[in-house]
């Protein structure tokens, strides 16, 4: 029987000595001797025959970054461009309607100005509401634009002149005060914000209507009167809270009623003296327009807007 046997392991020579390579004589071309590389060295060879090199990878589109996968959704390619593009023109629409409608009534820039405040501002603003007693004099002040308009300083340089932001933080805490007492006398219920705000929207808007119709009424004119009259009428949250505090703190009822007639007088005198300047203005040019009997009709009316202060604050007190 044959027996296959594998062939016996090649063996290589090993030299015994080690080869030895005379150097070249140099040559008049190159008398600092004969240059052995004229090219790359062998490992620079190698390394620039092996580098990597990365498989092509295409250019992103930008039009396409941002587009979720529809088809998770149960929706192909083109229903979801169809939705997306009517989206859009959805709200380009809307935004063209209330730049239309809205832009004319009241413009972005000059709401800008109402919130141009800073914290000594809101500090001493929150003091003259709350303090008006002593405060003089109660007349905005003007300034001069580079195209040679006068138009009113902004809230961080006049202290007399209107803002929001006071308005809007005062709403913002009277309704989040209003749940905390709601909260704490137990009968607490998330409709409570809903009816606080829409109690508190109610009260500005009758107190700006009841104004706005006294204006037109007695032929009272100004510039920017729609939203001076928005301010004013949310100076009022101030008192409101004070008073709601007085009632947390379980003072007993007559330190209640005494925060709250002083809250009332004092906003009612802060409300008083801001809007004599322009319903009795005091510049030469508009007292001889200012007949004896219908300076006597505004003056009434101021009154009567002191008055109803009363309950305004009356109203947004019983949370």
């Amino acid at each position: 029987m044959y027996h296959s046997r594998s062939p016996p392991p090649l063996q290589h020579p090993v030299p015994t000595h080690p080869a030895f390579i005379p150097e070249p004589p140099s040559t008049p071309a190159s008398p600092e001797g004969y240059q052995r590389f004229v090219s790359s060295p062998p490992n620079q060879q190698y390394a620039a025959r092996t580098q990597y090199n990365p498989p092509f990878q295409p250019i992103p589109n930008p039009q396409h970054q941002h587009i979720p996968d529809f088809a998770a959704w149960g929706m192909n390619d083109s229903t979801a461009q169809f939705g997306m593009h009517l989206g859009q023109t959805a709200v380009a629409a809307g935004q063209d309607y209330v730049q239309k409608n809205f832009a004319g009534l009241i413009p972005v820039s000059i709401l800008k100005q109402y919130f141009n405040v800073s914290n000594s501002y809101v500090i001493r603003k929150i003091k003259l509401i709350i303090f008006p007693w002593r405060h003089k004099p109660w007349t905005r002040k003007t300034r001069r634009t580079e195209a040679g308009h006068t138009e009113w300083q902004p809230p961080r340089d006049d202290i007399n002149s209107p803002d929001l932001y006071i308005p809007l933080m005062a709403l913002v805490t009277y309704i989040l005060i209003a749940a905390l007492q709601t909260g704490i006398q137990e009968r607490f219920h998330p409709q409570i914000l809903g009816a606080s705000a829409t109690r508190a929207l109610l009260v500005v808007l009758l107190d700006f209507l009841f104004v706005q119709c006294g204006y037109y009424i007695l032929n009272i004119q100004g510039t920017g009167q729609v939203v001076d009259l928005i301010a004013y009428g949310g100076y009022k949250f101030v008192g409101v809270i004070l008073t709601i505090f007085a009632g947390l703190f379980s003072l007993g009822p007559t330190i209640y009623v005494l925060v709250f007639v002083y809250a009332f007088t004092a906003n009612a005198l802060f409300m008083l003296r801001s809007l004599r300047s322009v319903v009795l203005p005091d510049s030469p040019t508009n007292i001889g327009t200012v007949n004896p009997a219908l300076r006597k009709r505004r003056i009434t009316f101021l009154f009567l807007e002191a008055v109803l202060q009363v309950i305004y604050m009356g109203v947004l007190v019983r949370v």
